[in-house]
C-alpha cells in the first residue's frame, strides 16, 4: 500500500517551526551546559532549581517545550487525518505556535512568571479550540 503525500498545511508548518524551535532551545542548553562544565561547573547545577539560574530556566523551557510537543502533534495528526482545514485552523495554529515561542522566551530572559501563565492560558485555549474542531 502507498501512501500518498499530504499538501504542507498551516498545522504541519507550525510543526515544522515547533520541531525547529525545541532543537534550538536544546542546542543552546547544550552549549550553556558545556560552558558551565568547562569553567568549573558543577553537573549538580543542572537539577537545582532556581529560578535566577539561565542554565535552570533554559533546562525548564527545553522540558516544557519536550511536555508540550505531543500535544500538538496529537492535534496535527487528528486535524491530518480528518482533512480538518481553514481560516480558523490557520489562525489558532499560528496563535498557539507564537505563545509557544513567546512563552520560552519570557521564561529564558526570566520575566514576570505571570506572562507565561497568560502565555500557557492561551496556548491552552487553542488546543482545546483546535482539539475541538478536529473531531467535530
Amino acid at each position: 500500500m502507498q501512501i500518498e503525500p499530504v499538501e504542507m498545511t498551516t498545522p504541519l508548518w507550525g510543526l515544522a517551526v515547533f520541531i525547529v524551535w525545541t532543537i534550538a532551545i536544546v542546542v543552546l542548553l547544550l552549549t550553556v551546559r558545556i560552558r558551565h562544565l568547562a569553567i568549573g561547573g558543577s553537573v549538580k547545577d543542572f537539577g537545582t532549581p532556581n529560578d535566577e539560574s539561565f542554565l535552570w530556566r533554559l533546562f525548564r523551557v527545553q522540558a516544557n517545550l519536550v511536555e508540550n510537543l505531543p500535544l500538538y502533534i496529537g492535534v496535527v495528526f487528528l486535524l491530518t487525518v480528518r482533512g480538518v482545514s481553514g481560516a480558523a485552523i490557520d489562525l489558532l495554529t499560528g496563535v498557539y505556535i507564537t505563545f509557544r515561542i513567546v512563552h520560552s522566551v519570557v521564561h529564558i530572559a526570566g520575566l514576570n512568571p505571570n506572562l507565561r501563565v497568560i502565555c500557557l492560558a492561551i496556548q491552552l485555549s487553542c488546543l482545546i479550540a483546535l482539539m475541538t474542531l478536529a473531531v467535530s
